[in-house]
């Protein structure tokens, strides 16, 4: 399978935004079957979780960035992720 080029990538990226993580997530992981999770939930900035996925034979690297709220359900605090941003760029080896 040949590698994705700029403006495919481009529109994983806006087909992906619109999703919920898990469903975000699961597409991406369904694209190769040579996927490998880089990092999950990595908190590298403040409130701004990030999911990286390296898809090999697409020659691209998927970022999926999440924010996170506290939310006071019935008494309870729970977190809340929300996707909020969705980075696709090339891997090193990808020059299309």
């Amino acid at each position: 399978m040949p590698y994705l080029n700029a403006a495919q990538r481009e529109k994983l990226a806006n087909d992906l935004k619109d999703l919920p993580f898990n469903r975000a997530k699961g597409k991406v992981r369904g694209m190769d079957i040579k996927n490998r999770l880089v990092f999950y939930r990595n908190a590298q900035s403040v409130n701004r979780w990030m999911t990286r996925y390296d898809l090999p034979t697409l020659g691209t690297r998927v970022t999926l960035v999440e924010t996170h709220q506290d939310a006071d359900h019935q008494g309870k605090l729970r977190s809340e992720f929300e996707l909020s941003e969705v980075i696709v760029e090339a891997l090193p080896g990808n020059n299309s």
